[in-house]
């Protein structure tokens, strides 16, 4: 069973950080104000994840360990993948779920 703690340390995989500003890039060519909306999106669910990281369901497709990983969906397209070991919260993968996105990073468990 998880403890709860008051605060947990976020971390976010070099792999999220770029996949961000790869999508950030692609909207600022049609519009800075959506790249601008997504960054903070994203901002706003990492900082949300600080207090109450459980609250959101497991993620399970496509892995052999279904209670391992968390979802959150982000700006109404982008899937945040997350597992939470003691008071950290790994931010592992960030999908555009209108895309065919690969699970490659799961089999390496």
């Amino acid at each position: 069973m998880q403890e709860k703690y008051d605060k947990y340390t976020i971390i976010v995989s070099e792999r999220v950080d770029k996949r961000l500003t790869t999508h950030a890039r692609f909207l600022a060519k049609v519009s800075i104000e959506s790249a601008m909306r997504l960054i903070q999106e994203f901002e706003t669910a990492v900082k949300s994840l600080e207090t109450l990281p459980e609250r959101n369901s497991y993620f399970s497709a496509f892995t052999s360990k279904p209670r391992k990983y968390r979802k959150l969906l982000i700006a109404k397209r982008y899937l945040l993948v997350y597992q939470i070991k003691d008071n950290i919260v790994y931010i592992d993968e960030m999908f555009d779920c209108r895309q065919n996105f690969k699970f490659a990073w799961l089999l390496e468990e």
